[in-house]
């Protein structure tokens, strides 16, 4: 596990992009597991400036994204598809049918589940995965007590994550209840995962992470079991291990 101290979060975002941009360029078919919420929108906006100063092309790469909240269709403003082209794919050169997410309105879930799983395995497999950790040791929407060898799977989003995500609707009332995510096992398949972490407030988690015994009730701690795992973290997040 190699950690990297970035000063603050912008040059987390940075150093988190250098890594993408140089894999993308030493290959061009890259598959890269792309995440949502508020910690990598600073990558993204490195990445769309990088491609606009013409030093990355995404034309031939193809992504996968981590989850998708159940019951909100594409149009939602709130969904991971809306987010992922308001802030990437619909400022580079990415093909439509070369981004993927789980569909979490699909009729029926279990099938979407399976078929985005076969679609990773398909594409030969994520190159390179972005992560961030939720307070509980969550990494995608693996809540604490699921177990490692699951695959893409539905999940019923646990009350701390559901207040964490809050901030992005009106109220809780409208935060979903289920998501569909890669699994513990999927994530683990990836030939490489980048683990972003910001803020004192992921302090603890962290600290827990890498210190902390390998366990489904903290399901980030399996990336102690990862032979290639990279910790972008910037002072603040850093603070318990420092200590």
């Amino acid at each position: 596990m190699n950690i990297i101290q970035a000063e603050n979060y912008k040059q987390m975002s940075e150093l988190a992009a250098k890594k993408l941009i140089e894999q993308i360029n030493r290959k061009s078919d890259s598959v890269l597991g792309l995440a949502t919420g508020s910690t990598p929108e600073g990558l993204y906006e490195e990445i769309i400036k990088e491609y606009k100063e013409g030093n990355v092309s995404f034309k031939d790469v193809t992504t996968f994204n981590l989850d998708e909240y159940v019951g909100l269709s594409k149009n939602n403003d709130q969904s991971y598809y809306y987010y992922m082209h308001k802030l990437l794919f619909d400022h580079i050169d990415l093909k439509t049918d070369q981004a993927n997410l789980p569909n979490g309105d699909a009729k029926d879930l279990q099938e979407e589940c399976s078929r985005y799983e076969a679609s990773i395995q398909q594409a030969g497999g994520i190159d390179i995965q972005i992560l961030g950790i939720g307070l509980n040791g969550h990494i995608g929407f693996n809540e604490p007590g699921t177990p490692f060898s699951i695959q893409t799977h539905i999940v019923d989003l646990d009350e701390s994550t559901r207040n964490a995500n809050a901030r992005f609707f009106d109220s809780i009332d409208e935060v979903p209840l289920q998501a569909i995510t890669m699994g513990i096992d999927s994530i683990m398949q990836t030939k490489q995962i980048i683990l972003l972490v910001s803020g004192s407030k992921k302090a603890e988690a962290l600290e827990k992470l890498v210190n902390g015994p390998v366990t489904e009730d903290f399901p980030a701690s399996i990336l102690q079991k990862h032979p290639n795992v990279t910790i972008i973290a910037d002072s603040d997040a850093l603070s318990e291990l420092s200590q």
